[in-house]
């Protein structure tokens, strides 16, 4: 197949995004790639409704790629097998100025690879670093044959690129600190903050998988906190495809939450909370920007622990201790995620204690941990992507 032949002013900008986090990230460095190219500029790749709103047609819905656990995989590997060949197809016939591969590595970064060997010449930023400073070290040598640069959302991965080897990589700041504001309490909401009962988020995970592990436990957990005399009123943001799930989920529970539905309505919760019970991820640095003590937990299922178990080399695997450099956040993870642990550990941070005051003073500066000065991520991150361009056209 041959690609129509574009004219030579014009600037082809291949995104591929399979998650909705990615499809933020893609859709706004489509808003600075367009504030900079003008009509100059055409978007092409796989993105969902963010990247539809700046004018991207996706090859495929995202959602065939919403799926999550081994067993999950195994059973949809031949049609996203066939993914990922249709895409590196369209890649290389469509021969862009530049691919940018957003997170969800196990898909993205086969269609890179496949990319590279049909057309060593179309540049690769990946945007969005695996977890390669936690498990399979190994995955940041191997992406030299592939990626040319890396956009880094955490301030510690550039270094651990370069300690294993890696393709360039550059810290361009992590979206959530372009979104203070919604994460902030204004003096009312501070002054419910403070007030009694305090509010107890409960944050399953924004997956079925997730939803399917945490909500029995959870609910146990709060159940045994109620019973112990512990007074709160909770809350549980979810979003609108997850209502369902969530609703079904807690017809189970001894103690019944306000469910709210939404981003928005999630933000506001955040800026009334006391503290909060949530599943490891980057929900837990979102609840440290907006200063909410937390207690962090994940379960999946045994075969996933088994190799993550034998694979993961930090000490934590919440993103919040990550990002801070020390273990504040407690964490329990597959078996220590029982209902007697986390009710004791959210008595702790639900009441004034050493580990509610260690938590808020080690959030107080997570944002200059994160910060970029006054350049915000998508226009640092539309930077490199634009200097890669410009490289790749002079070689």
């Amino acid at each position: 197949m041959t690609p129509a032949r574009r004219p030579a002013e014009e600037r082809l900008v291949f995104l591929i995004a399979t998650e909705e986090s990615g499809d933020r990230l893609g859709a706004n460095l489509m808003k600075v790639l367009r504030q900079r190219l003008g009509d100059a500029v055409r978007f092409e790749g796989v993105g969902g409704r963010a990247m539809a709103r700046e004018g991207l047609a996706s090859l495929f819905p995202i959602e065939e790629l919403s799926i999550i656990g081994l067993a999950a995989v195994v059973a949809q590997l031949p049609k996203i097998l066939g993914l990922i060949k249709e895409t590196a197809a369209v890649v290389a016939d469509a021969s862009p100025d530049v691919l940018v591969i957003i997170d969800s590595p196990d898909f993205t970064h086969r269609v890179a690879k496949r990319v590279r060997a049909s057309d060593p010449g179309i540049p690769i930023v990946d945007y969005v670093s695996p977890s390669v400073w936690a498990w399979r070290p190994g995955r940041a040598r191997a992406m030299l044959k592939y990626v040319d640069h890396v956009l880094a959302l955490l301030p510690f991965e550039p270094e651990a690129y370069r300690r294993l080897n890696g393709p360039p990589c550059s810290y361009v700041g992590h979206p959530l600190t372009e979104q203070l504001a919604s994460l902030r309490p204004n003096a009312e909401e501070a002054k419910r903050r403070a007030d009694a009962p305090p509010v107890l988020l409960v944050l399953p995970g924004s997956r079925r998988s997730e939803i399917r592990h945490h909500m029995a436990v959870f609910g146990q957990a709060l159940g045994r906190l109620q019973e112990q005399g512990v007074a709160f009123e909770l809350v549980l943001p979810t979003m609108p495809h997850l209502q369902e799930a969530i609703v079904e989920a807690l017809k189970g529970w001894p103690v019944q939450p306000q469910v709210v539905i939404g981003e928005q309505e999630k933000r506001a919760a955040f800026r009334i909370a006391h503290a909060a019970l949530a599943k490891s991820g980057t929900v837990t640095l979102e609840l440290a920007l907006s200063g909410v003590p937390m207690v962090a937990a994940y379960r999946t299922g045994a075969a996933e622990a088994w190799i993550l178990r034998r694979a993961i080399k930090v000490n934590s695997v919440i993103l919040a201790n990550l990002v801070l450099g020390e273990n504040v956040v407690p964490e329990f993870l597959q078996q220590d995620c029982a209902p007697e642990k986390l009710s004791q550990a959210l008595r702790e941070v639900l009441g004034d204690t050493q580990l509610r005051q260690k938590q808020l003073e080690a959030f107080a500066g997570i944002e200059r941990i994160l910060s970029t000065g006054s350049q915000p991520p998508s226009v640092r991150a539309a930077d490199i992507v634009l200097a890669t361009m410009r490289k790749a056209r002079r070689g």
